[in-house]
């Protein structure tokens, strides 16, 4: 049985354009053309692309979800492991909504004690779920830096990990107490702050003026980073990509 491209589409919720872009770069050719120009797709195809949305809601890019699909020859053994990266992934998601969770009743309560608004309790928390690596992933377009990233943190101990929670987190809080001050994020005081960030970072890897904007841009544009950083102050994921913006525009360049 085959079906075209546009009932396909409509299969997952994807759009037809979205195929015919898979087509395009080898990742999901047809089963076969008709006289018409139209493309068809089989049952082998339709598992090729189940993969491959998979693969894409891990956090994976297109041409690394090129080389998996190239590479694998038991279709069975390669689905068994995506369900184990999707029951890890679960986990992780679990992990990081417990995190989100204390840190918004904290909030709620300091609201309540009529304390600081970025009073939070267990800081050490707020990371918990999201490691370096894993933050890494969803900058797809620069695959040295999360290559070097996850090579270092792969044998992170628990304490280790623990640590680096806890540093990226005091850095957070740190930097949240700024815009608070009226303080632009090209200041002075703001800039520092960018500047002790990047340097935990260039101890595993410097990144270059455009690998930083990237991670400047992730911070508003991805769910996960957004989240954290707003649970520490609102704005704060705007506030840290402009930064990071004047940082790479001055000193990375």
């Amino acid at each position: 049985m085959a079906w075209p491209i546009a009932e396909v589409a409509r299969m997952p919720g994807v759009t037809a354009r979205t195929l015919r872009h898979y087509d395009e770069i080898g990742l999901l050719p047809p089963a076969w053309i008709g006289a018409n120009g139209h493309r068809y797709h089989e049952e082998r195809q339709l598992l090729r692309l189940q993969q491959v949305l998979v693969l894409r809601a891990l956090g994976l890019g297109l041409p690394e979800i090129g080389r998996i699909l190239a590479a694998q020859v038991d279709e069975l053994k390669a689905l068994r492991g995506h369900y184990r990266r999707l029951l890890a992934e679960r986990d992780r998601l679990d992990t990081l909504a417990g995190t989100v969770a204390r840190t918004i009743s904290a909030l709620e309560q300091s609201g309540k004690d009529g304390t600081d608004m970025i009073s939070i309790s267990r800081p050490e928390n707020l990371f918990e779920g999201i490691g370096p690596a894993r933050c890494m992933k969803v900058l797809h377009d620069f695959p040295e830096l999360v290559g070097a990233i996850e090579r270092h943190t792969s044998t992170w101990s628990e304490a280790e990990i623990e640590a680096d929670e806890r540093e990226r987190t005091a850095q957070m809080i740190r930097l949240a107490e700024l815009p608070a001050t009226g303080l632009p994020a090209d200041a002075d005081a703001v800039q520092a702050e960018i500047d002790t960030q990047y340097r935990t970072l260039a101890r595993i890897r410097a990144a270059t003026a455009e690998e930083y904007r990237a991670i400047g841009r992730t911070c508003v544009e991805n769910e996960h980073w957004h989240a954290v950083y707003e649970s520490i102050a609102p704005g704060l994921a705007s506030y840290q990509r402009a930064a990071i913006e004047a940082y790479a525009a001055t000193r990375l360049c």
